[in-house]
């Protein structure tokens, strides 16, 4: 249940624009700018969360897993959920292969028990959360009057219910240990959206009220809460909404640089689940004590040119 986060990409465009890239612009997309190499030493050279706990939702893939083993990298012990306990297993052990520390738990944020199990398991593991980096998204993409109530039950329960529930049961241990710090991972699309993701902007946009209500009602306790604003990232919740999940790589890479060099203004590229990791991280250190209750935009500059 990782999260892509994000302005997912219209699928008839991408998939006409991977017909027309791996017929005549294979050339072209290879001089496209690429992503660079998003702090790959980023563990090495700095270790922030040396000896804390820090637990995630949404973690098995895209966003949530690259922050796993970043944390893990620098010291973090880690603990994260998701419903996918086979890609929960993979990641687990691939941060256990690099000489890091962590643990999978299943468990689908919809479902209040099973959130209140993870948080409880975490700490009976690692201790009190330091740090919580409450992730988990979906989308569903329709008109909205397309929508069932399922449908954007399942979006609102999963993007906003879930991050409600994850600090329910974070906080009450943060408080009892002097302290703590969350990011919560919104969108770009709170902020300007487009056509056919009404359930996934409004729970993205409420996540925004959430965060700084929190932060408000914990910030003279010890708890700084932030909410992170993504731009398109290159995962499998974009790819799988763009209906490529099964196309060629070579396909949805050319795709997915055409796509991007004509809808993301700015930098022309989607960010890298690493990149905003990354960014992540920064927020959830102790590098920024004055900063609570902010949303805190990494989009390539989506936002910039759409206000």
């Amino acid at each position: 249940m990782a999260n892509g986060n994000e302005m997912i990409l219209d699928r008839r465009a991408m998939l006409s624009m991977a017909v027309a890239g791996l017929a005549g612009s294979m050339v072209a997309c290879a001089s496209a700018p690429h992503a660079p190499a998003a702090m790959k030493e980023a563990g090495q050279l700095r270790r922030r969360f040396e000896g804390k706990a820090v637990v995630i939702t949404g973690a098995t893939s895209g966003i949530g897993r690259a922050a796993a083993l970043q944390f893990a990298a620098e010291g973090a012990k880690v603990s994260f959920c998701g419903r996918r306990e086979k890609l929960g297993r993979e990641v687990e052990n691939e941060i256990k292969i690099r000489g890091g520390e962590a643990h999978y738990i299943h468990a689908d944020v919809r479902n209040e028990t099973e959130v209140k199990a993870f948080v409880d398991q975490a700490v009976q593991l690692y201790g009190p959360p330091n740090v919580a980096f409450n992730n988990a998204g979906i989308t569903l993409e329709r008109p909205l009057h397309e929508y069932s109530s399922q449908d954007w039950d399942d979006v609102v329960s999963t993007n906003l219910r879930g991050v409600f529930l994850a600090l329910k049961y974070e906080i009450p241990y943060m408080l009892a240990n002097g302290g703590g710090n969350i990011v919560v991972t919104s969108s770009s699309n709170a902020i300007a959206t487009t056509e056919k993701r009404s359930a996934y902007s409004a729970s993205k946009r409420g996540l925004v009220g959430l965060v700084q209500s929190a932060a408000l009602d914990y910030a003279a306790k010890g708890i700084r809460i932030n909410a992170l604003i993504p731009g398109t990232t290159d995962t499998a919740l974009v790819r799988r909404a763009a209906g490529m999940e099964d196309a060629p790589d070579a396909a949805w890479e050319t795709a997915a640089r055409l796509w991007a060099k004509s809808h993301v203004p700015g930098l022309e590229r989607m960010a890298t689940p690493e990149e905003i990791a990354t960014f992540a991280l920064a927020l959830a250190s102790g590098d920024f004590p004055y900063m609570t209750g902010s949303q805190m935009v990494i989009d390539g500059g989506k936002t910039a040119h759409a206000g």
